[in-house]
C-alpha cells in the first residue's frame, strides 16, 4: 500500500514521435496528467525521465507543461537504474516506495521496475499511465512486472490510496481531476 511520506512518482520517457505511436496513445496521455496532478497536489517527489532526448526528442508537451520547476534526467540505459543521477535523486527522496508511470511497459518501464525491485524498492505500476506500441507487449510488460513483485494499480485507485480519507483540500482538488 502506497503511502504519500514514502513515495515519490517515476516518469519513464513520454518523449517525441515514440509517444505518439503507443497503444491506447489518448488514455495514456490523460491519464499521465490526472496522475502528475495530482502527485503535484500531493507533493510526490517527482524524477522525470528521458530516453537520449538528443534522438527521441523532448517529452510531449501536454505531460511536460505539468512539470514545471523540474528537470529531465537524461539516460541511454533501458532502466532507469542504469543512470547515477537517476539513483542519486532516488536516494535523496528517502523514499523505499515507487509510482512508476510511462512508456515502453516492456523495455524501460519493466527495466526500471525489475531494477527497483531488486533493490528491495517497493514498486507500484500505474497499468492506465503506461503503455508499448502494441497491445501484446503493454500486457507482456504488466503481467513480468506483476509476476516479480510489483503492484499494479490504477490512477484513481493509487490517488485515492495516497489521500487515505475524504475532506481535506488535496481530496477536493484530486476528485476534481478524476471526474
Amino acid at each position: 500500500m502506497v503511502r504519500v511520506d514514502q513515495s515519490s512518482l517515476v516518469l519513464i520517457d513520454v518523449q517525441g514521435t515514440l509517444a505518439t505511436l503507443m497503444f491506447e496513445r489518448q488514455r495514456l496521455v490523460e491519464n499521465l496528467q490526472i496522475l502528475l496532478k495530482g502527485a503535484r497536489i500531493l507533493n510526490l517527489p517527482i524524477l522525470w525521465l528521458e530516453q537520449y532526448p538528443k534522438g527521441l526528442g523532448p517529452t510531449v508537451p501536454e505531460v511536460a507543461e505539468i512539470l514545471d520547476g523540474l528537470d529531465p534526467i537524461s539516460k541511454t540505459t533501458f532502466s532507469a537504474c542504469g543512470e547515477q543521477r537517476f539513483l542519486d535523486a532516488l536516494s535523496t527522496t528517502g523514499r523505499r516506495q515507487t509510482i512508476v508511470a510511462g512508456i515502453e511497459s516492456h523495455v524501460c518501464v519493466y527495466q526500471t521496475t525489475r531494477d527497483l525491485l531488486a533493490d528491495d524498492m517497493e514498486v507500484e505500476v500505474i497499468t492506465d499511465a503506461v503503455s508499448s506500441r502494441t497491445e501484446a507487449n503493454y500486457r507482456l510488460g504488466l503481467g513480468r512486472m506483476a509476476s516479480m513483485g510489483a503492484t499494479l494499480s490504477s490512477v484513481e485507485m493509487c490517488l485515492f490510496e495516497l489521500l487515505r480519507e475524504a475532506g481535506s483540500d488535496p481530496f477536493k482538488e484530486i476528485s476534481r481531476l478524476v471526474r
